[in-house]
């Protein structure tokens, strides 16, 4: 199986950093995992609605029309970018021989697997980077999952108020203060059994969401809470997605 890990901003270290998670995510043997950066013109950091539009189009125009990847020796496209990208469906639909998806909607299957034992209480939420990202986030669980408004098993977006460039230029002090005040705020807000990181930038990160979790509900039950990297999430859905689709079709 070839794999294709699309980062939809200009930054290449973002890339090789989501590159390094999404190869230490343990698959198969026999997965390929092959990586691309936008083009220059895209944004270095995509931090709303104009900016996920602007992406998608120099990613179209560079892939498709400037046809720069040999995107047909794929069976999977992971778009690399924590939001209601419009890559997603763009993808699937002048691709229709790959599998497509992205680390968001990737993330939010992974979570309601990990909290579908028998305690309903147990909830699950996401923190992010900047603000704009509350709403448009929420409203895409609501949007994915097929519902308006709150769902029980749904416990919000809660923002660091960074965007994706701060978290490879800022102190990591500056950056790991934010990230635990998000945590706790989401943790306080219900029975929190999953956090997603809401950024593909975040990867690392977990271990301040992990000391926020033992800070919050004690040692025992923060060692418990599920972290979700959505790149590596992304890989594990793709891979079942694919099988699933030779074995059920």
């Amino acid at each position: 199986m070839k794999l294709l890990l699309i980062n939809p901003n200009s930054v290449d270290a973002m890339t090789k950093a989501m590159e390094v998670a999404a190869r230490a995510t343990p698959v198969s043997d026999a997965l390929q995992i092959d990586v691309y950066t936008a083009p220059s013109l895209a944004p270095q950091s995509i931090n709303n609605g104009e900016h996920i539009a602007d992406s998608s189009k120099h990613v179209l125009d560079d892939m498709v029309d400037n046809a720069s990847v040999d995107v047909q020796k794929y069976d999977a496209l992971l778009v690399a970018c924590y939001s209601v990208h419009i890559l997603v469906p763009q993808l699937a639909s002048r691709f229709p021989h790959a599998t497509v998806t992205g680390i968001f909607e990737a993330s939010i299957l992974t979570a309601l697997s990990l909290i579908a034992g028998v305690d309903s209480s147990e909830c699950w939420g996401i923190v992010t980077t900047g603000k704009f990202w509350e709403k448009h986030l929420t409203d895409g669980v609501g949007a994915f999952l097929g519902y308006e408004g709150r769902d029980k098993r749904f416990c919000g977006v809660y923002s660091t108020g960074l965007t994706a460039s701060d978290l490879h230029s800022l102190t990591p002090e500056a950056i790991r203060a934010k990230v635990k005040s998000a945590t706790l705020k989401l943790l306080a807000a219900g029975n929190v059994a999953c956090v997603a990181m809401g950024c593909g930038a975040m990867a690392g990160l977990e271990d301040v969401i992990r000391d926020a979790a033992r800070e919050a509900y004690g040692r025992e039950r923060g060692d418990g809470l599920y972290i979700i990297d959505g790149v590596k999430a992304g890989v594990i859905q793709l891979h079942q997605m694919v099988n699933c689709k030779k074995v059920f079709r």
